[in-house]
């Protein structure tokens, strides 16, 4: 059985997002969603709101599983028993981080591989941060993200819509 993780911080999770995980079900068998929990940066949803929120939107998908962790991408992968990473890339520069990455993870653990996904070129352009920025200028989000996630960013920045 082909087990994957598809990790990311998802502060918020996109359609962007949404589209890769959809597209990981048809190399693998199980993925599992690893919400990263980085003490080291100040994301606007805790990770329990990010989990409760993946949750809601992948519910009517087999086989995706949603957990948190923390510490290294490759020790999560092995303790969910996964033989596989899957990243998503929106451009050339997500590459090259990744590309270094997945370079490293095999170096810790090489039974484990990382697969990369092309972003649909609808989603290129999408990424947390901006829909974040969007949102808290009381813009519309309503084409990058699902109405739950909508209703959480403008509650967070006190958007009244």
């Amino acid at each position: 059985m082909n087990r994957a993780v598809y990790p990311g911080s998802f502060d918020p999770v996109t359609f962007g997002h949404l589209d890769i995980i959809e597209r990981s079900l048809a190399i693998t068998d199980e993925l599992i969603v690893g919400v990263l929990n980085n003490k080291a940066k100040s994301p606007l949803f805790s990770v329990e709101e990010r989990v409760n929120m993946l949750k809601e939107v992948t519910k009517h998908l087999k086989h995706v599983t949603i957990q948190s962790f923390d510490g290294l991408l490759v020790d999560f992968a092995a303790q969910s028993q996964a033989n596989m990473i899957v990243r998503g890339l929106r451009a050339i520069t997500d590459f090259e981080y990744e590309l270094q990455m997945s370079q490293i993870n095999h170096a810790l653990n090489s039974k484990i591989e990382t697969v990369f996904l092309t972003t649909r070129l609808e989603f290129a352009y999408l990424s947390s941060s901006t829909v974040k920025e969007v949102a808290g200028m009381g813009g519309e989000i309503c084409k990058f993200v699902p109405e739950l996630v909508v209703e959480r960013l403008y509650q967070k920045y006190g958007v009244i819509r």
